[in-house]
C-alpha cells in the first residue's frame, strides 16, 4: 500500500537523522516512540528479526538503551523518494557499553512514512543484531 506523501525532502532527512536518531542517541524513549505509528513494523532484515507495534518496538529500545552507555549515529548519506514518502540512510552506529567496549556498525535503514511518522522500518546491519 502506498501512503500520501506529506513531508518534503528536507523534512524527511530532518525527521530520520535529527528527530529519530537524535532521540535514540539521547535515549529519549517517549520522543523515539513518537516517531512510530501504533501499528508500525520494525524489521532487522539481516537477522530476520521483526517487531510489530509500539509495545514490541518499545521493548526493543528498552533493551538497546540499557545495553549501551552511549549511542551515536553519524555520517549519514540519505536517499529520498519525496513523492512517495520514503527515505533511506547509510550511516555509522557507534555504541559504547559500560566497560568501554566500542561496537561500530555500518548500517542502512529504509523508512516508509505515513502521516509524518514511521509505518515501516527495515534495517540492514553490518554486524551482530543489537536490536533484538
Amino acid at each position: 500500500m502506498q501512503y500520501e506523501p506529506g513531508l518534503s525532502r528536507a523534512e524527511l532527512i530532518e525527521f530520520a537523522t535529527k528527530t529519530y536518531f537524535g532521540n535514540v542517541d539521547a535515549k529519549n524513549m517517549d520522543a523515539t516512540l513518537a516517531c512510530f505509528h501504533d501499528e508500525a513494523l520494525f524489521c532487522v532484515q539481516t537477522s530476520f528479526t521483526r517487531h510489530a507495534g509500539k509495545a514490541e518496538i518499545k521493548r526493543m529500545f528498552e533493551d538497546f538503551f540499557g545495553a549501551y552507555e552511549t549511542i551515536i549515529h553519524r555520517d549519514f548519506t540519505c536517499t529520498v523518494d519525496e513523492a512517495n514518502g520514503r527515505i533511506a540512510a547509510s550511516f555509522v552506529a557507534e555504541l559504547t557499553d559500560a566497560d568501554g567496549n566500542v561496537t561500530l556498525l555500518n548500517n542502512t535503514n529504509f523508512w516508509r512514512m505515513r502521516d509524518g511518522k514511521f509505518q515501516e522500518v527495515y534495517v540492514y546491519m553490518s554486524g551482530e543484531n543489537v536490536l533484538v
